[in-house]
Protein backbone atom coordinates (compact mmCIF):
# COMPACT_ATOMS: atom_id res chain seq x y z
CA UNK A 1 0.00 0.00 0.00
CA UNK A 2 1.03 3.66 -0.98
CA UNK A 3 0.04 6.64 0.90
CA UNK A 4 0.45 9.80 -0.19
CA UNK A 5 -0.63 13.69 0.33
CA UNK A 6 -1.49 14.68 4.45
CA UNK A 7 -4.94 14.90 6.12
CA UNK A 8 -7.84 14.87 4.21
CA UNK A 9 -6.28 14.67 0.98
CA UNK A 10 -4.33 11.46 1.11
CA UNK A 11 -4.37 8.56 -1.47
CA UNK A 12 -4.17 5.23 -0.99
CA UNK A 13 -2.98 3.27 -3.76
CA UNK A 14 -3.85 -0.40 -2.45
CA UNK A 15 -4.78 -3.47 -4.07
CA UNK A 16 -8.79 -3.98 -4.65
CA UNK A 17 -10.82 -6.20 -2.61
CA UNK A 18 -14.32 -7.76 -3.86
CA UNK A 19 -16.39 -4.95 -1.79
CA UNK A 20 -14.71 -2.19 -4.55
CA UNK A 21 -16.23 -4.31 -7.58
CA UNK A 22 -19.25 -1.89 -7.71
CA UNK A 23 -17.31 1.44 -7.57
CA UNK A 24 -14.53 -0.12 -9.70
CA UNK A 25 -17.30 -0.87 -12.64
CA UNK A 26 -18.83 2.66 -12.29
CA UNK A 27 -15.71 4.79 -12.37
CA UNK A 28 -14.91 1.73 -15.46
CA UNK A 29 -17.89 3.29 -17.22
CA UNK A 30 -16.99 6.99 -16.60
CA UNK A 31 -13.74 6.73 -17.79
CA UNK A 32 -14.78 5.49 -20.80
CA UNK A 33 -17.65 7.93 -21.76
CA UNK A 34 -15.05 10.43 -21.00
CA UNK A 35 -11.56 9.19 -22.61
CA UNK A 36 -13.03 8.19 -25.61
CA UNK A 37 -15.78 10.66 -26.72
CA UNK A 38 -14.92 11.92 -30.04
CA UNK A 39 -13.04 8.32 -30.58
CA UNK A 40 -16.04 5.89 -30.29
CA UNK A 41 -18.99 6.25 -30.82
CA UNK A 42 -21.43 8.16 -28.64
CA UNK A 43 -24.45 6.15 -28.27
CA UNK A 44 -22.31 3.30 -27.38
CA UNK A 45 -20.95 5.29 -24.85
CA UNK A 46 -24.44 6.39 -23.57
CA UNK A 47 -25.48 2.96 -23.27
CA UNK A 48 -22.72 1.89 -21.21
CA UNK A 49 -24.46 2.58 -17.80
CA UNK A 50 -26.75 -0.24 -18.72
CA UNK A 51 -23.70 -2.41 -18.31
CA UNK A 52 -22.80 -1.61 -14.75
CA UNK A 53 -24.22 -4.92 -13.51
CA UNK A 54 -22.48 -6.97 -15.79
CA UNK A 55 -18.75 -5.29 -14.81
CA UNK A 56 -19.46 -5.50 -11.72
CA UNK A 57 -20.18 -8.92 -11.75
CA UNK A 58 -16.64 -9.13 -13.66
CA UNK A 59 -15.05 -7.07 -11.50
CA UNK A 60 -16.01 -9.16 -8.62
CA UNK A 61 -14.72 -12.49 -10.03
CA UNK A 62 -11.11 -10.92 -11.14
CA UNK A 63 -11.07 -9.38 -7.68
CA UNK A 64 -12.02 -12.41 -5.64
CA UNK A 65 -10.11 -15.13 -7.77
CA UNK A 66 -7.17 -15.26 -5.22
CA UNK A 67 -5.26 -18.20 -7.53
CA UNK A 68 -5.43 -16.16 -10.76
CA UNK A 69 -2.02 -14.33 -11.36
CA UNK A 70 -3.59 -10.91 -12.31
CA UNK A 71 -4.12 -7.93 -9.93
CA UNK A 72 -5.52 -5.21 -9.49
CA UNK A 73 -5.12 -1.58 -7.41
CA UNK A 74 -7.06 1.37 -6.96
CA UNK A 75 -6.47 4.64 -5.84
CA UNK A 76 -8.57 5.55 -2.97
CA UNK A 77 -9.35 8.91 -1.31
CA UNK A 78 -11.40 9.55 1.90
CA UNK A 79 -12.86 6.01 0.67
CA UNK A 80 -13.76 6.87 -2.61
CA UNK A 81 -12.26 5.01 -5.58
CA UNK A 82 -10.43 7.89 -7.86
CA UNK A 83 -8.78 5.15 -9.98
CA UNK A 84 -7.82 1.53 -10.80
CA UNK A 85 -5.33 -0.47 -12.90
CA UNK A 86 -5.35 -4.35 -13.68
CA UNK A 87 -2.45 -6.30 -14.86
CA UNK A 88 -0.60 -9.63 -15.19
CA UNK A 89 0.71 -11.99 -17.60
CA UNK A 90 0.93 -11.24 -21.22
CA UNK A 91 -1.95 -12.34 -22.92
CA UNK A 92 -0.56 -12.06 -26.87
CA UNK A 93 1.26 -15.37 -27.03
CA UNK A 94 4.87 -13.70 -25.81
CA UNK A 95 7.24 -15.36 -23.64
CA UNK A 96 6.09 -15.92 -20.57
CA UNK A 97 8.23 -13.38 -18.85
CA UNK A 98 6.16 -10.77 -20.47
CA UNK A 99 3.41 -9.01 -17.86
CA UNK A 100 0.82 -6.87 -19.48
CA UNK A 101 -1.24 -4.13 -17.77
CA UNK A 102 -4.89 -4.61 -19.09
CA UNK A 103 -5.92 -1.53 -17.91
CA UNK A 104 -5.54 2.08 -16.18
CA UNK A 105 -8.03 4.46 -15.89
CA UNK A 106 -8.63 7.67 -13.39
CA UNK A 107 -12.11 9.43 -12.57
CA UNK A 108 -12.13 12.62 -15.35
CA UNK A 109 -11.97 14.90 -12.48
CA UNK A 110 -8.61 13.73 -11.29
CA UNK A 111 -7.12 12.99 -14.76
CA UNK A 112 -3.85 15.32 -14.95
CA UNK A 113 -3.28 15.80 -11.29
CA UNK A 114 -0.98 12.53 -10.80
CA UNK A 115 -3.29 10.28 -9.96
CA UNK A 116 -2.94 8.44 -12.97
CA UNK A 117 0.79 8.58 -12.70
CA UNK A 118 1.31 6.80 -9.32
CA UNK A 119 -1.31 3.97 -9.99
CA UNK A 120 0.52 3.19 -13.05
CA UNK A 121 3.94 3.00 -11.68
CA UNK A 122 2.91 0.84 -8.71
CA UNK A 123 0.96 -1.60 -11.56
CA UNK A 124 4.10 -1.54 -13.04
CA UNK A 125 6.31 -1.88 -10.19
CA UNK A 126 4.05 -4.78 -9.24
CA UNK A 127 4.71 -6.81 -12.58
CA UNK A 128 8.66 -6.05 -11.88
CA UNK A 129 8.42 -7.72 -8.37
CA UNK A 130 6.47 -10.87 -10.48
CA UNK A 131 9.83 -11.37 -12.28
CA UNK A 132 8.48 -10.34 -15.59
CA UNK A 133 11.61 -9.23 -17.77
CA UNK A 134 9.38 -6.64 -20.23
CA UNK A 135 5.56 -5.35 -19.85
CA UNK A 136 3.22 -4.71 -22.85
CA UNK A 137 -0.35 -2.85 -23.11
CA UNK A 138 -2.67 -2.13 -25.87
CA UNK A 139 -3.92 1.45 -26.53
CA UNK A 140 -6.35 2.90 -28.53
CA UNK A 141 -4.40 4.15 -31.76
CA UNK A 142 -6.20 7.99 -31.52
CA UNK A 143 -5.99 8.22 -27.57
CA UNK A 144 -3.28 10.61 -28.14
CA UNK A 145 -3.60 11.42 -24.33
CA UNK A 146 -2.54 8.08 -23.41
CA UNK A 147 -0.19 7.29 -25.74
CA UNK A 148 1.48 10.38 -24.61
CA UNK A 149 1.52 9.74 -20.78
CA UNK A 150 3.04 5.83 -21.61
CA UNK A 151 5.84 7.42 -23.72
CA UNK A 152 6.60 10.07 -20.68
CA UNK A 153 6.80 7.03 -18.93
CA UNK A 154 9.11 5.60 -21.16
CA UNK A 155 7.58 2.67 -23.40
CA UNK A 156 7.55 2.90 -26.86
CA UNK A 157 5.27 1.05 -29.65
CA UNK A 158 6.45 -1.91 -30.73
CA UNK A 159 5.02 -2.13 -34.34
CA UNK A 160 2.06 -4.68 -33.02
CA UNK A 161 -1.35 -3.76 -34.12
CA UNK A 162 -5.35 -5.31 -33.88
CA UNK A 163 -8.40 -4.13 -34.73
CA UNK A 164 -11.31 -5.47 -33.11
CA UNK A 165 -14.89 -5.22 -34.46
CA UNK A 166 -17.53 -3.78 -32.96
CA UNK A 167 -21.05 -3.62 -33.57
CA UNK A 168 -20.89 -0.36 -35.65
CA UNK A 169 -17.56 0.37 -35.26
CA UNK A 170 -13.65 -0.79 -35.23
CA UNK A 171 -11.30 0.09 -32.63
CA UNK A 172 -7.94 0.27 -33.51
CA UNK A 173 -5.08 -0.83 -30.83
CA UNK A 174 -0.92 -0.47 -30.93
CA UNK A 175 0.91 -2.28 -28.49
CA UNK A 176 3.68 -0.71 -26.33
CA UNK A 177 6.45 -2.22 -24.64
CA UNK A 178 8.79 -1.09 -21.71
CA UNK A 179 11.74 -3.32 -20.14
CA UNK A 180 11.59 -4.23 -17.10
CA UNK A 181 15.08 -5.12 -16.09
CA UNK A 182 18.35 -3.37 -16.99
CA UNK A 183 20.14 -5.21 -20.50
CA UNK A 184 23.18 -6.89 -19.01
CA UNK A 185 26.25 -4.84 -19.98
Amino acid sequence: MTRIGAGMTEIVIRRAIPKDAPEIAALHIRSWQWTYRGQIPDAYLDGLPRTIDHRTAQWQEAIGNGAREECEWVADREGILIGFASAGPGRDGLPASTGEVYAIYVDPDVAGTGVGWLLFTRTVEELRERGYDVATLWVLESNQRARRFYERAGWSADGATKVEQREGFVLREVRYRMPLVEASQ
